[in-house]
């Protein structure tokens, strides 16, 4: 795995999906993500004791629980919205993970939404009896702008436990990269009202072709 406190690398060309005409409207869910032909990069913040030593090693340390479900976005601006631009206690470390996509797409294939879904199961029962074997929930959370704020469209998160969180961070994970100084120069450059230098910075975070399976995923025409 690689290390280094390099910012995320650009993708490399890819032909699907394209981005969509100008002007269209987004749809109510879809994974967007800054992503390679074979990676696509994640966010999680934690404490310095353990955002420093992953970010050095390129790997997360044995002192992270596998064991726990750990909860991955593909958001930058909604890590942003969660970690108050790495300023929360606990939070001051912003990692980008780049994970390989086949793992990536394994999690979404075998995931469970994390709330009950009429339009998907058939009753509560059979919801909460998938959700207990699921490796993996999704939840789908309102997207943020440059100032934190709701969007109408949503953005996924990915919650991993069992077998998908020992995976994710012993088989998946490609390269750790600590962008907590480009989240504070965001930060700065929006409190100080340069929104285009500061949207400028964001990754380039294009939509994903999920699995299908993914649940409750917007069908994009």
């Amino acid at each position: 795995m690689s290390t280094g406190q390099r910012a995320p690398a650009r993708p490399a060309p890819t032909t699907t999906p394209q981005p969509p005409p100008a002007g269209t409207p987004e749809p109510a869910r879809r994974v967007r993500a800054l992503h390679t032909a074979r990676t696509v990069t994640v966010y999680q913040a934690y404490a310095p004791a353990l955002g420093d030593p992953a970010a050095r090693d390129g790997r997360f340390p044995a002192a992270w629980k596998r064991e726990r479900m750990t909860w991955i976005k593909p958001s930058f601006l909604w890590m942003m919205y969660r970690c108050g631009w790495a300023t929360k206690s606990d939070q001051e470390r912003v990692l980008a993970i780049e994970i390989d996509r086949a793992g990536f797409d394994w999690a979404l294939r075998h995931a469970c939404l994390s709330h009950h879904d009429p339009s998907t199961h058939p009753d509560r029962t059979t919801w909460q009896r998938q959700l207990k074997t699921s490796p993996a929930r999704v939840q789908w959370d309102p997207e943020r702008d440059l100032h934190l704020r709701p969007l109408s469209h949503r953005s996924l998160q990915l919650g991993l436990t069992g077998e998908a969180s020992r995976r994710y961070a012993d088989e998946w994970t490609v390269a750790i990269t600590d962008v907590t100084p480009l989240a504070h120069e965001i930060h700065h450059l929006m409190r100080t009202g340069r929104t285009t230098a500061a949207a400028a910075l964001l990754p380039d975070e294009r939509p994903y072709p999920a699995p299908e399976e993914t649940p409750a995923l917007s069908r994009v025409s």
